[in-house]
């Protein structure tokens, strides 16, 4: 059974003031990136499958896609604006990006098998990457028949996931005693100052850095109702988003699916904005020098 890694790095980086996911970061020269693809490699994904823009293409292939030449399968899917279902168009005035849960639909004639999603810009760590792997092995692909799809979120502490340089947005989760979810809802504009004990949020609190794993094409059929239903309700609106965690979040609420929140003690970190590169950098040299990841990898 292959394992596909899907890639979502289609965003517009408008925050952070360019193209971050192929901007260097390692000790090397490596991206964010190319750390979150080496640790999939080694959880044993045989597959990568980057879900980008057609207008920085070219760019991309060269800087990203040839460095996993003969390390990993690699291929490419296309979010555009105008990627919508029969029978609706971009409306008027529509700039922004549909959204995460647009993205993997618009991949979904590239996959046939178990999957997992992340971010291109969000560093997970190798036992993140790891427990989706073993999760998509085992509970995830024994899910069949009447039965309701299993899932999987690896889910990070809030406290962990903060910008000290400005606001970030974080899908809120609720897990049961089971372990499994029962909520999630996207929080925005959310700063590190309001984070902490007696403050507007418990830094604990588990959130969604868009680290999933998924069965393969049920999922993507769920999906596929999902989007259609948004673009029918809220098509016309310039800004709406079609959010990937509030996609799942329908699922579970309607008794679809079950989503079990997989614990991690890798450290989440990401680039959010221009002013965060060197935090990443110090991040990446410190793991270097422990020896968790070779330089150049």
């Amino acid at each position: 059974m292959t394992l596909t890694l899907v890639v979502l790095a289609a965003g517009m980086g408008s925050r952070y003031g360019g193209l971050k996911q192929i901007d260097p970061m390692g000790p090397a020269g490596e991206t964010v990136l190319d750390y979150t693809v080496h640790d999939a490699v080694r959880a044993g994904f045989g597959r990568v499958l980057f879900v980008i823009r057609r207008d920085f293409e070219e760019a991309f292939r060269k800087a990203v896609g040839a460095r996993f030449a003969g390390k990993v399968e690699v291929d490419y899917a296309f979010q555009q604006l105008d990627m919508l279902p029969e029978g609706f168009a971009v409306p008027a005035g529509r700039e922004k990006p549909w959204g995460t849960g647009h993205a993997v639909w618009c991949a979904r004639e590239a996959l046939d098998g178990p999957f997992a999603v992340v971010n291109a810009d969000d560093f997970y760590g190798a036992g993140s990457l790891r427990a989706l792997a073993e999760f998509l092995r085992g509970e995830g692909a024994e899910a069949g028949g009447g039965a309701t799809p299993t899932y999987a979120m690896v889910g990070f502490p809030l406290g962990n996931t903060l910008s000290e340089n400005g606001a970030v947005s974080r899908g809120v989760c609720t897990v049961g005693a089971d372990g499994f979810l029962q909520n999630i809802e996207e929080h925005t504009g959310i700063l590190a100052s309001e984070v902490g004990e007696g403050r507007r949020y418990d830094p604990a609190t588990p959130v969604s850095m868009n680290c999933w794993g998924f069965g393969g094409r049920g999922f993507l059929a769920q999906l596929d109702a999902a989007w259609r239903a948004f673009v029918a309700a809220r098509g016309a609106e310039p800004k709406a988003e079609f959010y990937l965690p509030a996609a799942v979040d329908g699922l579970v609420k309607a008794g679809a699916a079950r989503v079990r929140v997989l614990p991690t003690g890798d450290n989440w970190f990401g680039v959010t904005y221009r002013e965060d590169k060197p935090r990443v950098q110090a991040a990446l040299a410190e793991l270097v020098a422990r020896g968790a990841y070779p330089s150049p990898l």
